[in-house]
This record gives structure tokens, sequence and C-alpha cells, in this order.
């Protein structure tokens, strides 16, 4: 069985949203400034987006979507209990779903290239 394409997208762009400069990307703010088309609103009909092209990025995250409208709450979920189990230092235990075991490889993954690019930085 192959991993869901999309799904494993959606949780790195999560993953890397949540590290940005989130404040530009706030819903009421992008509406009220006539924003939406540009970014791609995912909330938009998709006749209204316009053709795919790059509104975010993040390394090597991007995103032809507003991060917003393109992460979906089980990607959050999915991050949020990822971060307080490595806070609280709980293993990731047998009891998980394939599912979540699979996004919290991909997260392990991705928090992994994070700190490489910390310590490998030129001010450390």
């Amino acid at each position: 069985m192959r991993v869901e394409r999309g799904r494993k997208k959606k949780l790195i762009v999560a993953f890397h949203f949540q590290f940005a400069n989130r404040a530009g990307w706030d819903c009421d703010a992008c509406r009220r400034n006539g924003l939406e088309k540009k970014r791609r609103c995912g909330f938009l009909p998709a006749e209204e987006r316009g053709g795919p092209r790059l509104v975010w990025a993040r390394k090597r995250t991007k995103s032809e979507e507003c991060p917003k409208s393109f992460v979906t709450g089980d990607s959050l979920s999915l991050l949020e209990e990822f971060f307080v189990r490595r806070r609280l230092g709980m293993p990731d235990g047998m009891e998980m779903t394939a599912r979540k075991a699979d996004a919290f490889l991909i997260l392990r993954e991705e928090m992994e290239r994070e700190e490489r690019d910390v310590t490998s930085s030129p001010e450390h």
C-alpha cells in the first residue's frame, strides 16, 4: 500500500507553516484586502482561483494554494500530537494506527532536517 501523496504534502506544509511568519496569513485580513484570489484561497471555488502558481514557500516546501486553506484539521491534529509527545518524551507506541505511525515518521524526518539546518547554519 502506498502513502497518499496529497495527505503527506499537507502534513509537510503544516509542519513548515508552523515555523513561518504567519502574520500575513489571517483569513479575515486577507479577504478584507482582496488577496484571496491572488493567494489561491482553497475556500474559493476552483474556477475563481486561477491557474496553479506558487503562493507560499519555506525551504524545500511550497504550496500552490494558501497554506491556511490547504492544510487540513487532521494534519494540524497529527502535528500537535507529534509535538506534545516529543515535548513530554512519550515514545511512539505500538498502539498507533499505521496511518498515525506513517505521519509521525514523516514529521520526525522533517524535524531532523530542521534541526540539521539549524546546527549547520553559519551562526552556529
